[in-house]
């Protein structure tokens, strides 16, 4: 077990406390989880250093619990979530398990690497910028963003409040829905999703490699919908939008840790320390002004998708890079990564990866955007397209 690195603490198990759907199944939670009486490091030593341990458990540990599952422990992750990579400085990089060249991608990384080397059942995470989304399409996993304020964050350190989630990873599709209906309250929606729209943009920034890999699930989605389009859903382009959630989200990060990081001084690692230095030195007066501007792409999202759209996009933009590569290296890759993940992130709806396999046996995800509080109905859509692609031999990471 110890041979992955995707553990912090893997003595801490707790055991179901009801029974229900989830009766026998296993999971791992991020570092981040308030667990009672225990100290969450947030993936950094000031931060544990600093903390007292929670008196209660979060939310969502609760719910897990009382349906049956079991904890198994705590698991690594980035900096403050602060990151897509999953190379901690501190703890070190938790191990790809299909890759071991390649990062596990962050920052949920830890709980990536369980559920892909076959520890747990599933994992929690967070996902912020893309931190659950990543290193599932990173790792060969099932992965989802809900529906920004759909699960309950309650007892989770933050990162940015207005776009912090909680995810959660499995290695198939049934899996994702149970933990999905245990999570999620929400009204079933009867009406079948119709239209199919590709972010002709979106799709412009894989290499060749993963177009080759994802060109017969498009076909086989072409086949599927009578209504399919290829559009651009932003004006001035997808860098705009990634800038624009990266702005909203330094500006919360600061006001949120910005204090702490002046009192404390804590030690970050390369790439990190930098990103934190950036957030500080923005402007807090110009936050509602970005928001605004975060507002109507959130409507016009929505009066394309409503309640039967979905949007088609690569999870990332190839496969996972390799370990150790540069800073500099690794931030032109986030830049290229967030202009795909700003999407959900900046509207707030629903996004699903679905772990598909390179000819090399490498992964990479494919994702399907719906409206928000299409969660449910996503989820067991996602489920039926996983048995279509499989009938038609295209290969699923599990």
């Amino acid at each position: 077990m110890e041979h992955w690195n995707a553990f912090r603490d893997n003595h801490l198990n707790i055991n179901p406390t009801g029974s229900g759907r989830l009766n026998g199944l296993t999971f791992a939670v991020k570092d981040v989880f308030a667990l009672k009486n225990y100290v969450s490091s947030a993936g950094n030593p000031d931060w544990l250093r600093t903390h007292d341990p929670a008196k209660q458990n979060a939310a969502v540990i609760d719910l897990l619990l009382d349906q049956g599952a079991y904890l198994k422990g705590t698991t690594h992750t980035d900096e403050l979530m602060y990151s897509l990579n999953g190379e901690n400085f501190h703890y070190g990089t938790p191990i790809n398990p299909r890759s071991q060249n390649l990062i596990p991608g962050g920052s949920s990384s830890g709980s990536a690497v369980a559920v892909a080397a076959g520890l747990v059942d599933f994992a929690i995470g967070t996902d912020t910028g893309g931190s659950v989304r990543i290193p599932s399409s990173y790792c060969g996993l099932f992965g989802i963003r809900p529906t920004y304020g759909l699960v309950n964050m309650d007892g989770v350190i933050p990162l940015a409040k207005s776009f912090d989630t909680v995810g959660w990873m499995t290695r198939n599709p049934e899996h994702l829905l149970e933990v999905g209906e245990i999570l999620i309250d929400q009204k079933g929606n009867p009406d079948d999703f119709v239209t199919l729209y590709f972010e002709k943009e979106a799709w412009s920034f894989v290499d060749e490699d993963t177009k080759e890999c994802l060109s017969q699930p498009v076909l086989i989605l072409q086949d599927y919908f009578n209504n399919c389009e290829s559009l651009n859903i932003s004006v001035n382009g997808l860098s705009d939008w990634s800038d624009l959630f990266r702005f909203i989200q330094g500006i919360e990060i600061w006001k949120e840790h910005g204090t702490w990081i002046e009192e404390v001084k804590p030690a970050f690692g390369p790439g990190i320390s930098e990103r934190f230095e950036w957030a500080s030195k923005l402007n807090p007066d110009e936050l509602a002004s970005l928001n605004m501007t975060k507002e109507k792409i959130k409507r016009n999202l929505f009066e394309l998708l409503n309640t039967n759209g979905l949007l088609v996009i690569p999870s990332a933009p190839g496969e996972a890079p390799l370990r150790q590569l540069s800073t500099g290296e690794m931030e032109k890759y986030r830049t290229k990564t967030m202009q795909l993940t700003c999407i959900a992130g900046l509207s707030g709806f629903p996004q699903v990866t679905i772990p598909l396999m390179k000819r090399s046996g490498i992964p990479i995800g494919l994702s399907f955007i719906a409206g928000p509080n299409q969660d449910l109905k996503l989820l067991k859509w996602i489920q039926r397209f996983t048995a279509i692609l499989k009938e038609n031999n295209v290969e699923i990471a599990n």
